[in-house]
């Protein structure tokens, strides 16, 4: 029995590419490897900037402000992720989404982000689209209306318990407000915790490459807390960086109930050569999440700076990646 049919576990893939949609795209789609995909500001970014794929649209678009260049674009893309992934979507209403996020620069203007989310999803004008919204105080009230008038989210940029409950607060409430059936991920950040803690932690005595996960499921256990199936947790940021972990190692220490991992596209082959394929008999209880982070407290370890760090790192980087893109397409 697959992962997907025992646990309702699916890996979506966080990449995004022209020629990549209309060939091995369409091959993990069909060989059940991937149920789904994702995009943010910084893939979009790479892709325009480094793919010849988008060079004749451009051409045909240059002359319009830089940001109705991007939009056409990557809307674009966005559709025809769609459209390969409807069959699969029209099989199994949980997976065959595809996100696209609102623009970084209105992530703390709530009415800017709905209006835009409602924009965006009005033209795309698909039922397997998922609008990406930022965790901010912001964000929380663009997910709750949204989500109340019938248009799907990713919930995004999530490091802190706190945030998650926030995001699970809003998208709960909208749904109630709306007779259609739509779904919502909220994406919890993984390896960055790591790459960013490791040498101190491992100076207190802890292990490496284990805060990521500990606080992922932190954030799952707080989001199943709602008992909404409509609302998943999905694991986000999981590529290995450098060679002290397995390639896979962010998608085999979270195969959870109810769950979604959107990975890079390298991690998804890595987990395909040789990565784990059955859900663990002992799992992490959030009592032990619980004492880990009460242990980490007692080594004066403050994981409140370091929430606030990487939700201002993270915001940092997909308003450079959008900036970056604009600035590229008005040359």
């Amino acid at each position: 029995m697959s992962l997907k049919e025992n646990i309702n576990f699916s890996i979506w893939c966080d990449f995004i590419e022209r020629d990549f949609l209309e060939a091995e795209f369409k091959d993990l789609i069909n060989d059940h490897i991937i149920h789904g995909a994702t995009s943010n500001p910084a893939i979009f970014e790479q892709s325009i900037k480094n793919s010849p794929a988008y060079k004749q649209q451009f051409e045909m678009l240059k002359g319009n402000d830089t940001k109705k260049i991007y939009e056409d674009l990557a809307l674009t893309d966005i559709k025809n992720a769609a459209k390969i992934l409807r069959p699969l979507h029209s099989k199994d209403s949980d997976d065959g989404f595809i996100s696209i996020e609102v623009d970084p620069m209105i992530c703390d203007d709530a009415v800017a982000t709905i209006e835009e989310g409602e924009r965006i999803y009005k033209y795309l004008s698909s039922d397997n689209v998922m609008i990406k919204i930022p965790a901010t105080e912001a964000g929380y009230i663009a997910m709750k209306e949204l989500s109340s008038r019938g248009i799907n989210i990713n919930a995004t940029l999530i490091f802190s318990p706190e945030q998650a409950i926030k995001c699970a607060e809003a998208l709960n409430e909208g749904m109630k407000q709306t007779n259609k059936d739509i779904k919502a991920v909220i994406s919890v950040f993984v390896s960055r915790f790591d790459r960013m803690c490791d040498d101190e932690l491992v100076s207190k005595g802890f292990e490496a490459g284990r805060l990521g996960i500990m606080n992922a499921l932190k954030c799952y256990y707080e989001i199943e807390k709602f008992k909404n199936k409509k609302i998943r947790t999905l694991f986000a940021s999981t590529g290995v960086k450098g060679d002290n972990l397995k390639p896979s190692y962010y998608v085999d220490e979270l195969l959870y109930d109810n769950s979604v991992n959107t990975a890079p596209l390298a991690t998804i082959h890595a987990w395909m050569k040789d990565g784990v394929k059955i859900a663990p008999e002992n799992k992490i209880k959030e009592a032990e999440c619980d004492e880990y982070f009460k242990a980490l407290e007692e080594k004066s370890f403050n994981m409140d700076r370091v929430y606030v760090r990487l939700l201002e790192d993270g915001l940092s980087s997909f308003k450079k990646s959008f900036e970056e893109m604009l600035q590229l397409l008005n040359k």
